[in-house]
């Protein structure tokens, strides 16, 4: 099963002032479930000018209570009461051009529901926005707009795991089975009308309800680059940074996340 959700808005910024906000959203007081950002590559490419990102973030997650309903006991073990999860998030910059693509997707669970979000960030096409200067600098963050839209995949692969090792255990055939396993081949897959409802029934309800998260999750992202684009307007770049210090210290205390852990241990508490 796959479901879609796209959806569309704007930023009364220009795409420069917004570009930057976007590697400098973490974190903010609509991201306190985000516990750290790394690099893991970076570099730019001078014939096209183009900026390659890919980043991980560390972010304080937990399956939905309702989906962990839904799961056989024992299912996913103790990866359920971790509370953390890992995105992998890849983006392109073209400053020239003025647009970036950006692609997040899940590296926990996947099993149960991937995730898969691609968002595109540009400037206005010239036609709907003549005399718009959001191509200028960073700093002119009272001028332009940026035209952003967002496209999220729902997987949901629960119940197939059965089907996968079936196929896996057919490849390796005796040679003394050849003549069977050629026969077996040119018949269809036994499974019962209620298993199969039920598997569909079970990936489309864990999808709805990855859908429903999202559209919650996509207003509090656009509300947080909100608040780090009205503190570059407000004070620039300084701004931003002396924001992002003030975050952290209202989430983890003086000491950072880090040392929080060093003391009491693993355990973190949800915000939902």
């Amino acid at each position: 099963m796959v479901k879609f959700y796209e959806s569309s808005f704007n930023y009364e910024y220009p795409f420069p002032a917004v570009s930057l906000a976007y590697f400098l959203r973490y974190p903010n007081p609509y991201a306190k479930h985000v516990l750290s950002t790394d690099v893991i590559d970076r570099h730019f490419e001078p014939d096209s000018q183009r900026l390659y990102t890919t980043r991980l973030h560390l972010k304080r997650s937990k399956l939905p209570p309702a989906v962990l309903k839904l799961m056989p006991k024992g299912f996913l073990g103790s990866r359920s009461d971790t509370g953390q999860s890992y995105i992998l998030e890849k983006s392109i910059v073209d400053a020239r051009e003025g647009w970036m693509t950006t692609e997040t997707k899940n590296l926990e669970w996947t099993g149960v529901l991937s995730v898969i979000e691609k968002q595109c960030y540009k400037r206005p096409s010239i036609a709907s926005a003549e005399g718009d200067r959001s191509g200028g600098h960073i700093n002119d963050t009272k001028l332009g707009t940026t035209e952003v839209t967002t496209s999220t995949t729902f997987v949901s692969r629960f119940g197939q795991g059965g089907l996968r090792a079936g196929k896996r255990k057919a490849a390796v055939v005796p040679p003394e089975n050849e003549a069977t396993a050629d026969t077996a081949e040119d018949d269809p897959p036994k499974k019962g009308f209620l298993s199969a409802w039920s598997t569909s029934s079970l990936q489309r309800t864990i999808e709805i309800m990855g859908m429903r998260r999202t559209r919650e999750a996509l207003l509090k992202s656009k509300d947080g680059m909100n608040v780090v684009l009205g503190r570059l307007r407000s004070g620039g770049l300084v701004e931003v940074l002396e924001g992002m210090r003030r975050d952290r210290e209202a989430m983890y205390g003086p000491d950072g996340p880090w040392k929080r852990v060093w003391k009491h241990g693993n355990i973190i508490e949800d915000d939902e």
